[in-house]
């Protein structure tokens, strides 16, 4: 189905135009809400000539800049092409492209790393300032105006609602077939007006199968026909799998306990290749009947639907490989029934997340000995990329895991340190820590036991003395005994990283 063929409202098709003319409507220096999440749904050509029209202005001496709200991660024509004209004043709530990751860095951009399920409240409360104008990307157009999601849902209901004017992009490359997966729920509420969301189950669905716009806001639609984009995952090395081996047999353990079901419960999987190899390790497990409650759909959850080991999915937005992207639009009406795609402020909602009892799997940049775990900042200052949904997860779940490498940068670098040099996640919300050394379960232990699971369990055996030492002297000279900590040198390590290149003694 071409892009015309899909505006099935005569009134709406009326509005097609280039995306240059399209990016003419944006003003200069004003707000603007895009669609994306994780490299899908995300508008392509509208930020594209946004960003030549920017290049253009600058060259003639009317520089402007934009603040850009999106749901999460996006791509190359947005991010980057921004980032590269100089485009972006202020973003929000997440970033993952390299520019815009530089720019950010050198303190040529401000950055706002929020936790993704409170960005549509804050929007709706009016934290964030006015909206000047939403470009989200659609599958199609109802003949009633009804707005088909595309690939990810995000924050596009709120934009579509806040925002003064619209502009859509109608994606033919999308598939038509997307019609029906999408839940939108249109009932939260602002206190004192919240009701509790009437959701129990991962499958269910409460709300609507597309957006609703008021007509009158769209002033521009552009056709396009442009893929997500689908970066591809590393095969699963031999720390990844260790990684996913401790975790399988954690589970066979709490199962064994009777602390978990034999299905689990449902899963919330961060992006990477350790999530994905996770994934994967559930297919070859011993756990049938599986759900999910996630943001964020990978190859290793399709591959867990098509095993049949798991029965559904409910994200809001895909993170496929280009194979697995490949695969699914070629059976995308066979997952309708399987996969549910949700705004973001209802997939990460902690009051959902809590009541469903989500087990929560998510990476980390660093954990230090008591189970601080630091998800945003490279030795302290160095935005990564953000803290996304992991800490809407990890405070609400019924299982907090984070997993990482011992080890980064070929050794030289612990992931596991005397203290965290920043924090995301404090230690009340971290229950379990997983490197290829081992798993760490922290629920129910003191500071002081903490310490010695991380450093037993979790810690790379070249470290592991340092570690030790630390800790051991600590017990004898910290101010207080409760969370023994050496001021003068619990960040003495990252300092000898950035002096010598090595954390290494």
């Amino acid at each position: 189905m071409s892009a015309p063929e899909r505006i099935g409202n005569p009134a709406l098709r009326a509005k097609v135009m280039p995306a240059e003319a399209a990016a003419a409507l944006i003003a200069s220096n004003s707000t603007v809400g895009m669609s994306g999440f994780t490299g899908s749904g995300y508008p392509k050509a509208v930020p594209l000539a946004l960003a030549a029209r920017i290049e253009a202005e600058r060259a003639a001496g009317r520089p402007s800049r934009l603040r850009v709200w999106t749901g999460a991660s996006t791509g190359p024509e947005l991010d980057g092409a921004l980032a590269r004209a100089d485009g972006i004043e202020f973003r929000l709530p997440y970033n993952s492209d390299p520019l815009a990751r530089e720019r950010i860095n050198r303190g040529e951009m401000e950055y706002l790393d929020m936790h993704l399920s409170q960005v549509a409240p804050m929007a709706w409360e009016g934290f964030l300032g006015p909206l000047d104008t939403a470009v989200v990307e659609v599958t199609a157009i109802r003949p009633d105006g009804t707005l088909i999601p595309s690939s990810s849902v995000g924050n596009n209901k709120t934009w579509l609602e806040r925002a003064d004017q619209v502009i859509l992009e109608v994606n033919a490359w999308q598939n038509p077939a997307l019609e029906g997966m999408h839940d939108i729920y249109y009932r939260t509420a602002l206190p004192p007006n919240r009701v509790p969301i009437p959701l129990v189950r991962p499958d269910q669905r409460i709300g609507e199968p597309g957006f609703r716009v008021d007509p009158a806001k769209i002033v521009a639609i552009v056709e396009t026909d442009a893929p997500d984009r689908n970066a591809p995952f590393t095969p699963p090395d031999e720390t990844a799998r260790a990684i996913a081996g401790h975790l399988m047999e954690f589970f066979r353990h709490e199962v064994a306990r009777g602390r978990l079901p034999a299905s689990l419960l449902p899963l919330q999987s961060g992006v990477g290749n350790i999530a994905n190899a996770v994934l994967t390790g559930l297919k070859d497990g011993p756990f049938e009947n599986l759900t999910a409650y996630t943001e964020v759909i990978q190859d290793g959850m399709l591959e867990l639907l098509d095993s049949g080991r798991m029965l559904s999915a409910s994200a809001t937005a895909f993170s496929l490989s280009p194979d697995a992207a490949a695969a699914m639009n070629a059976r995308m009406a066979d997952y309708r029934d399987k996969i549910i795609l949700r705004p973001q402020e209802i997939s990460n909602h902690p009051e959902l997340i809590r009541r469903l009892g989500c087990i929560a799997m998510n990476g980390l940049i660093e954990a230090d000995i008591y189970g601080a775990v630091n998800s945003t900042h490279v030795m302290g200052s160095r935005i990564q990329n953000g803290i996304g949904g992991s800490g809407d997860f990890a405070r609400n779940a019924f299982i907090s895991v984070f997993m990482t490498p011992s080890t980064a940068k070929g050794g030289k670098i612990s992931a596991i340190v005397p203290m965290v040099s920043h924090v995301d996640h404090i230690t009340q919300d971290v229950q379990v820590i997983v490197t290829e050394q081992g798993l760490a379960d922290l629920r129910g232990l003191s500071p002081k036991q903490r310490a010695r699971a991380m450093i037993e369990n979790c810690a790379h055996p070249d470290f592991r003395p340092g570690l030790e030492d630390y800790f051991q002297r600590a017990l004898k000279e910290s101010y207080g005994l409760q969370t023994p900590v050496l001021l003068d040198e619990a960040l003495s390590w990252h300092r000898r990283y950035l002096e010598t290149g090595s954390m290494r003694v």
